[in-house]
């Protein structure tokens, strides 16, 4: 790896050693999920109470992301993500100082307010390509960021009531290694932005831009994504290639996301992007205790 730890805070990640859990804090009205939450009024007190049981049940990282990337989501611009976000991370940052939090993000202005406001990381779901400046403040604000693969194309996805949206035009030569060169020029844009080596974590993008195919034989080829030399995040929470495997909606997904927390960590995932924080971290504990017991 290019790095065996990444000190953010008073926290430090020990990569290779346990599997850390990030939660899903969407404050959107429209995730495929179905746990959107609009951070005005009372949803602040609702997103406060769902970091408590996040962190109490042993998540590392808050994931907070006002706009919704599931297939043909609307897009929303960077006042109004940030009128979803900023109160959020503020109240975060008041309640749980100790917490770290991430900002699921593709606009440098919505990510540089975030970090003023107590952000620690920036999650990209384009890989530094949406938004030419936001490597810049990762790099002005040393913040470590999370580069998404990423083929999204709405024009080639199916939407189906119950299962939710399957890529159905997505072409790849050669799955693992186009996605691994794609992930390289994110990491190219980081690296020319000066990010830090050790700031750099890769996620394969389950789910974007890829059939359910392709998401199946990603988890099942993580260990050559971890190839490249970077700490890897696996985000297949509740995520629709599990409904059409398991003919499921989102809200029946569980156990679907339990194997694919158990198998991605095998492969080498060093972070889980999860919304059931409790179960998914028992998962990993056990997964840990098999496959990294010394």
């Amino acid at each position: 790896m290019k790095s065996d730890t990444l000190q953010v805070g008073s926290f430090t990640f020990n990569w290779g050693t346990q599997t850390y859990i990030m939660g899903i804090m969407n404050m959107t009205p429209d995730s495929f999920s179905g746990d959107g939450i609009i951070a005005r009024g009372d949803s602040l007190d609702i997103a406060v109470n769902q970091a408590r049981e996040f962190l109490s049940h042993g998540a590392e990282l808050l994931d907070v992301g006002g706009e919704s990337t599931r297939p043909g989501s609307a897009l929303v611009n960077a006042d109004e993500e940030m009128e979803r976000v900023i109160p959020v991370i503020r109240a975060l940052r008041e309640n749980f100082p100790q917490a770290l939090i991430s900002i699921d993000t593709y606009k440098s202005q919505v990510a540089e307010e975030a970090i003023k406001a107590g952000a620690h990381f920036i999650n990209d779901v384009w890989g530094l390509r949406a938004d030419e400046n936001l490597a810049q403040v990762a790099a002005k604000y040393n913040a470590p960021v999370i580069l998404m693969h990423n083929r999204s194309n709405p024009a080639s996805v199916e939407v189906r009531e119950k299962l939710g949206g399957a890529y159905i035009g997505a072409e790849y030569q050669n799955l693992v290694e186009d996605v691994k060169r794609e992930l390289a020029e994110s990491i190219n844009i980081a690296r020319k932005a000066n990010i830090a080596e050790s700031h750099i974590l890769l996620d394969p993008g389950i789910g974007f831009g890829k059939t359910r195919e392709h998401n199946l034989e990603l988890i099942n080829r993580l260990n050559e994504i971890r190839e490249l030399g970077y700490p890897i995040l696996l985000g297949t929470s509740r995520k629709s290639f599990i409904g059409f495997t398991l003919d499921l909606p989102a809200d029946q997904r569980v156990e679907g996301t339990a194997a694919t927390v158990a198998v991605g960590i095998t492969r080498g995932a060093d972070i889980i992007r999860v919304h059931d924080v409790k179960e998914m971290a028992r998962v990993a504990k056990m997964t840990d205790a098999i496959v990294r017991s010394k």
